[in-house]
């Protein structure tokens, strides 16, 4: 006879029920590992991605700057090319003979036109240089207005005293650039530094850097002046930095960079005033954030701005 198999034993109900909720557990503990196993996945791959498009940016911000400044050099050769083939065209035309004597009033005439024409050459096409004083009133250059200031929003971010001078202060400010300015300004005995830091202030910016007393400032505080009083402009308090500072019927272009020979900024002092409400203004236009107001002097009235 065959040998009977032992009865598998049989597992208590109590205990079957609890066998099954550890390994309901087990499995909800696999599934939440997997999940952040997966999620930590994704983190990594996100920040690979975020690292490659920021070094994609990068490289096309350096290409963007190189194209830039090709673009720049080759628009100074070209003009440089122009004017020294304006040089010959004047150099041929004044070695050439002329068919006949010319009377002694249009010989003066001419004169004055060649001589006029050279001036200009040396000033680089601009007639804002010294002009003869033979040269025709019809052809003396126009004086130069505000539309050739850049004139902008700025926002002080730091104000500490000049080194080397106890009159001028030395500020940091943004001025919607990639980067801020150094300005160095003669405010120092006028106003207190904490009243500056944060400030919103009217600034020149197309001026050639200078040194002044050995710190670089690379654009300039507008201030309005009564005696001895001195004091920023003060734009819309709603104008953020790099805002431009317009004026109506002045709608010109701003120089890239102002020409100290050509004094365009001391000619237009005069011309720069507050009137009596504090309005700063070119002539009795106002200096205007547009679409969001006009900037002032907060205390002077009836002054000068320099």
């Amino acid at each position: 006879m065959a040998a009977k198999r032992p009865s598998e034993p049989k597992l208590d109900p109590q205990e079957e029920k609890q066998m099954m909720e550890f390994l309901t557990q087990h499995v909800e503990l696999l599934q939440e590992k997997s999940m952040l196993q997966a999620s930590v996945r994704e983190e990594k791959k996100l920040l690979v991605e975020n690292a490659k498009m920021k070094k994609d940016i990068e490289d096309l911000k350096k290409k963007l700057q190189e194209t830039q400044r090709r673009k720049a050099v080759k628009l100074h050769q070209e003009r440089v090319l122009t004017a020294s083939v304006e040089a010959m065209k004047m150099a041929v035309h004044d070695t050439s003979p002329p068919s006949e004597p010319a009377p002694r009033n249009q010989r003066s005439n001419t004169h004055t036109r060649r001589e006029g024409r050279r001036r200009e050459h040396r000033g680089g096409g601009d007639n804002l240089g010294v002009v003869s004083k033979h040269t025709p009133e019809a052809v003396r250059d126009p004086r130069p207005d505000v539309s050739r200031l850049d004139l902008r929003v700025g926002r002080i971010l730091a104000v500490r005293n000049h080194p080397d001078s106890e009159s001028l202060y030395v500020q940091v400010v943004e001025l919607g650039d990639s980067a801020p300015r150094t300005v160095v300004s003669e405010l120092a005995n006028h106003v207190a530094p904490e009243q500056l830091q944060d400030t919103l202030v009217v600034v020149l910016c197309n001026v050639r850097p200078v040194k002044v007393r050995g710190v670089q400032s690379q654009a300039r505080v507008l201030c309005a002046v009564h005696q001895n009083k001195m004091e920023p402009l003060a734009p819309p308090t709603c104008a953020t930095p790099g805002d431009r500072i317009t004026f109506q019927n002045y709608p010109g272009e701003a120089e890239k960079e102002l020409n100290p020979k050509r004094r365009v900024w001391e000619r237009l002092l005069p011309d720069l005033r507050t009137d009596e409400r504090g309005v700063a203004n070119y002539k009795g236009v106002a200096f205007e954030v547009r679409g969001k107001g006009l900037c002032r002097a907060p205390t002077i009235s009836n002054g000068g701005i320099k």
